[in-house]
């Protein structure tokens, strides 16, 4: 019985260390886990262990894959010539449920934070530079969260990318300040791409 109460303490401390998820319900998903079908439960585990051993960052935007290229990347019908730049994997999904964009992504996996010591060098900055230069692109938008550090981000990415023959916009400030593209519903989502600003 040891071993069982073991097992589960250590299953219910790996739930209470999820982002938003308090102790009472780290136990419930716990024991939830529990009473699954032993199949179900396996299938949660594998489908844990493939996002760990089989997800790598696209080569060209940086977005999750399973390829060597995302499938947005190799989408045809996507606007090749309208690149959003994003912190995070996370914001990139959020603006695809939105479904009010068409173009490519490209993900900084980060935003400058010199207090916790992560500067351009630290995020996919030269890439993104060396993209536009040699690609087709008529438009870059900024997706950066709307907070200092966001702006600050895409301020260092503006300067870097001045001189190309690009326009610069930003997502219009529909977004509240300091509020994550992640949890902005579908409808403040759409408005700020339709409403974004030139730099």
């Amino acid at each position: 019985m040891a071993e069982k109460r073991g097992a589960i303490t250590r299953l219910i401390d790996y739930f209470s260390d999820l982002p938003s998820i308090g102790r009472k319900s780290a136990e419930r998903l716990a024991y939830h886990v529990l009473r699954m079908p032993k199949a179900e439960a396996l299938a949660f585990a594998d489908a844990i262990r493939a996002v760990k051993e089989n997800l790598r960052p696209c080569k060209t935007c940086f977005n999750l894959t399973e390829e060597e290229r995302c499938e947005i990347c190799t989408d045809p019908r996507r606007d090749q010539g309208l690149l959003c730049v994003v912190e995070q994997v996370r914001d990139l999904f959020a603006l695809e449920q939105a479904g009010a964009y068409r173009g490519l992504y490209h993900v900084l996996q980060g935003k400058v934070a010199p207090l916790e010591g992560v500067g351009p060098e630290k995020l996919t900055i030269d890439a993104l530079v060396e993209r536009v230069r040699q690609g087709a692109f008529r438009e870059v938008i900024m997706g950066t969260t709307p907070n200092v550090e966001g702006d600050g981000t895409a301020l260092i990415v503006a300067e870097r990318l001045a001189g190309l023959p690009v326009a610069l916009s930003r997502l219009a400030r529909g977004l509240t300040m300091g509020a994550s593209l992640e949890q902005a519903n579908r409808d403040m989502l759409a408005d700020a791409l339709s409403g974004r600003q030139k730099l």
